[in-house]
């Protein structure tokens, strides 16, 4: 039975749901939960009882796709079957069938209305995100889903930016079970797992590819993931100053937000037009109270032999400073007061990216994320941008405010 030894998110949710989304990286094992959740709703206790579903709708990509992978594939319908409960495939229709009568209908993504008219008791959609008109094609499933006393879909992607899978997912009748190529590893081969990490790993590519996490970017962000990930590095060059930057907390509790602690280099050699910046760690924490930050921002320094601790003192004021030095009373600390609100503060270091002087190494996920979601009307998203709002501490004092005083006009002595 696949349920004895399946993964983790390869097992269907208990509880009243109408769609399973199975969101995971390449080789995850998406596929194989897919045909197996098939079988479950086709199959009774013999191979010739009546099962939950009689009618099923597959739906790939493409109709290839769907054959190929969800039918014939290695993790498919037929591969999965044992010989008695193995339905025969009808290539004339695009339908398999069942010893006991259970049909599923193979339908193309691409092809919408090809949904308009039958009607299902169960549907299994193959890699959503990458239909060529998603948003049509699943609307017509859905007023076809309608046949039994509760109808049923899977939904089995490597996620995309993709309007229509973002508002499945935040449906209340949707649950979600998500995972990383790294999860089913033990059935993957070792140089395949080996190559993608050093390619891909701590990459935007990586993240959704592999980590199979949904990179959503906010319309009109200061900043964009592909953006990002072309100015990304793997060979820092000496660098001239290090800082990290802290951005505190209001409060010192479990619901509190997260402690922003950034470090960030730059070489200022030169002319300010030619100085660089390199975002090298998010070390951002979860702060349950000021300490758990404020050693978090020590040990920062102390891994990169950072210069000194910068940190945005509005809420906190001198404590901010008298928490660190409880810890370490030599650490180099230079205090800052925010006076303009965030996203002003963040627009002249998102035109610093604009200009390619700021790259990023990588594993800095987390960070990106909040990154994209900052407009020039302010953060679109729940809860505070810490960490986004560390970097911008870390870059203003790197870039920004030496700039300034270096491209002061001088005043001649008389």
């Amino acid at each position: 039975m696949f349920e004895a030894w399946a993964l983790d998110h390869q097992v269907p949710p208990k509880g009243d749901w109408r769609t399973w989304v199975i969101m995971g990286g390449r080789g995850a094992g998406k596929t194989r939960a897919g045909a197996e959740w098939v079988r479950t709703q086709v199959e009774g206790a013999k191979p010739l009882d009546k099962g939950r579903a009689k009618r099923v709708a597959l739906i790939g990509e493409t109709y290839d796709q769907a054959r190929e992978v969800m039918v014939f594939g290695d993790s498919g319908i037929l591969a999965c079957s044992p010989p008695d409960r193995r339905p025969k495939w009808v290539a004339t229709r695009r339908a398999l069938v069942w010893p006991n009568g259970a049909e599923a209908m193979v339908f193309s993504g691409s092809d919408g209305e090809a949904l308009r008219g039958p009607q299902f008791d169960a549907a299994w959609v193959d890699e959503l995100a990458k239909w060529k008109d998603p948003r049509g094609a699943w609307d017509m499933l859905q007023f076809g889903l309608r046949l039994g006393d509760d109808p049923r879909q899977v939904v089995t992607t490597t996620p995309r930016n993709v309007d229509v899978l973002k508002d499945i997912i935040a449906a209340p009748s949707t649950v979600m079970t998500q995972a990383c190529t790294q999860t089913n590893a033990a059935n993957l081969a070792q140089s395949f797992l080996e190559e993608v990490r050093v390619r891909y790993a701590g990459t935007r590519l990586g993240r959704q590819e592999l980590d199979g996490v949904l990179l959503d970017e906010e319309e009109g962000a200061l900043w964009s993931l592909a953006k990002l990930d072309a100015g990304r590095v793997d060979d820092i060059p000496e660098l001239d100053r290090i800082v990290v930057a802290v951005d505190p907390p209001v409060t010192g509790h479990k619901g509190s937000d997260e402690c922003g602690v950034v470090v960030v280099g730059a070489v200022t050699r030169g002319e300010p037009r030619n100085w660089r910046a390199f975002v090298l760690e998010d070390a951002s924490v979860s702060a349950a109270s000021p300490t758990v930050w404020a050693q978090a921002a020590l040990d920062a320094r102390a891994r990169w032999d950072a210069d000194k601790i910068v940190a945005e003192v509005n809420q906190g004021g001198d404590m901010v400073e008298t928490v660190l030095r409880q810890i370490d009373p030599m650490v180099p600390f230079k205090a800052v007061r925010a006076t303009r609100g965030k996203a002003a503060r963040a627009e002249p270091v998102a035109a610093l990216y604009d200009q390619g002087r700021v790259a990023h190494t990588r594993n800095l996920g987390a960070l990106e994320d909040q990154m994209v979601k900052m407009t020039a009307q302010g953060f679109q998203a729940s809860g505070s941008p810490d960490r986004l709002d560390a970097l911008v501490w870390a870059v203003h004092d790197l870039m920004i405010a030496p700039a300034a005083v270096a491209m002061r006009p001088k005043i001649r002595s008389l």
